[in-house]
């Protein structure tokens, strides 16, 4: 009977696994951070306010590497219209680093066609931590 109550109990381990296994990677994808998760501070990069977006990129700046996967939200918010918001988000493709290597064609046309000094300075600076290879000969 023993036996047959464990060979339940491992079956029953057997099926659920890949099922916890995915919870717990989509759970370690989609960081907290202020009671958040990284998944909504991302849909805020596209908030009407800009006030919101603006903060949505300093929260997700705050994770680092493990914002990694907030990378294409952010490349594309690099295109915000407003200054207050591309700044923030150059800030946190550079915290994030290497692995938001993807955004580096992007800072390098933003270092040359951006008309806000500042926020140009600051993709050559999201490059230098990025892919500082990527500034050789600047």
């Amino acid at each position: 009977m023993l036996k047959r109550t464990m060979g339940g109990v491992v079956a029953a381990l057997l099926v659920l696994a890949p099922a916890l296994q995915a919870q717990a990677a989509a759970s370690a994808k989609d960081t907290v951070v202020d009671g958040r998760r990284l998944s909504e501070w991302v849909k805020d990069l596209k908030a009407q306010a800009p006030q919101v977006r603006n903060a949505a990129a300093y929260e997700i700046s705050g994770l680092g590497p493990s914002a990694a996967p907030a990378v294409p939200a952010l490349i594309e918010a690099l295109d915000d219209s407003d200054p207050s918001v591309r700044f923030p988000v150059t800030v946190a493709l550079g915290e994030i680093g290497p692995s938001a290597s993807a955004a580096v064609p992007k800072l390098k046309q933003m270092m040359d066609e951006e008309r806000n000094d500042e926020i140009a300075a600051a993709a050559k600076r999201a490059i230098r931590k990025i892919k500082p290879e990527a500034l050789a000969g600047e």
